[in-house]
């Protein structure tokens, strides 16, 4: 019951962001913007390799364009948020003695800090060496897993139906099985 009133400090609040799964501003804008290039590159091979001419059919091809790629961005974003949540508390984990040991070579000389505050620097070097590995894992990850997806997908499962009905399973298919991979635990 006392505790139940008792407010959070700040550091307590900052510490409890760190493990959310809520993302950065930051992070969500790279998530976002490296999502909608990847996600364009499928129309790329569909110009080039099947050879389609978006001025064949502009308003068909430009609204399955427009709407899968979107789709495809903001599921591709959320496998990438998903897969840096998992993937943080693992490196975090994996990291933290090297960080302990770095951080305490640069404070050895410091006797002013208490050993609180260095254990405070040291969770923070921690955090942002966490998130920033797992921020760009998840990117390499997601991106390799849509791209092999796709190419299974469009080359080899549905290679004789309509190139644009091709590109609208193909590319939200794979966008949406690697959202759904994603929010697997391991």
């Amino acid at each position: 019951p006392q505790n139940a009133t008792k407010k959070l400090t700040k550091d307590e609040e900052k510490l409890l962001r760190d493990f959310s799964k809520n993302v950065s501003t930051k992070s969500s804008a790279v998530f976002y913007g490296n999502a909608f290039v990847v996600s364009l590159i499928p129309l790329w091979l569909y110009w080039r390799v099947y050879e389609i001419d978006p001025l064949s059919q502009p308003i068909v091809f430009g609204a399955a364009v427009l709407v899968v790629t979107l789709a495809a961005t903001y599921l591709i974003s959320v496998a990438h948020k998903n897969v840096k949540f998992v993937l943080k508390h693992k490196i975090a984990l994996k990291r933290q003695d090297a960080v302990s040991r770095e951080i305490n070579a640069q404070l050895a000389d410091d006797k002013k800090l208490t050993r609180k505050e260095k254990d405070d620097r040291i969770l923070w070097k921690k955090n942002g060496v966490s998130d920033f590995e797992a921020t760009n894992y998840a990117i390499f990850y997601n991106n390799l897993l849509f791209v092999l997806f796709f190419v299974v997908v469009s080359f080899f499962v549905l290679p004789g139906i309509n190139p644009i009905g091709n590109y609208v399973v193909s590319v939200a298919g794979s966008a949406g099985l690697l959202a759904l991979l994603s929010t697997g635990s391991k």
